[in-house]
């Protein structure tokens, strides 16, 4: 096992990064790797569970959003494997590394998948926000990779809530 660990060990990373700032840039990522993977996996669950009024608007909504989200896991795994390290993109990986809970949902209305969505999508931005402040002076690359991508989630987010919102401007909460 120790030759395995060995091989797949890196002793580069990009150009004007220590190797130890790599590995932690790394970690940052992997963690952002994981969030992804669990992220599309949920919106999938989503698109295939949620029933009632408005289905097909909310089931429709969804696809784009897993396209996109799966485009970022690749983008940051490329990134990941072009510092040098081995991305880590399996199930045992999310389980892992997550933190939050898992989506709780199975068939249910377009209402209540809404707010748990809403929910997740608050957790992912914020730990997206929290990565963000990590790469502010370790690599501003990354950074930016990482500000494009919740720009999107934000915008997601927005389209769960208009589904959600009150003429008066308010989300109900369940």
């Amino acid at each position: 096992m120790a030759n395995a660990t060995r091989k797949t060990r890196s002793k580069f990373t990009l150009p004007g990064l220590s190797t130890e700032e790599g590995s932690r840039i790394v970690a940052i990522l992997q963690e952002r790797l994981a969030c992804y993977n669990d992220l599309h996996l949920t919106l999938k669950h989503v698109h295939w569970n949620v029933v009632g009024p408005h289905f097909i608007g909310v089931h429709e909504m969804i696809d784009p959003q897993v396209e996109l989200v799966r485009a970022f896991a690749d983008e940051v795994a490329e990134r990941i494997a072009a510092l040098g390290a081995s991305p880590k993109g399996t199930p045992g990986a999310i389980i892992a590394i997550r933190t939050w809970e898992d989506y709780p949902l199975g068939r249910d209305t377009v209402e209540n998948h809404l707010h748990e969505l809403d929910k997740v999508y608050d957790g992912v931005v914020e730990s997206h926000r929290t990565a963000m402040e990590d790469l502010e002076e370790l690599d501003l690359v990354t950074q930016d990779i990482l500000v494009g991508h919740t720009a999107e989630l934000e915008k997601f987010q927005w389209f769960v809530r208009a589904h959600l919102e009150s003429a008066a401007g308010t989300i109900p909460t369940t």
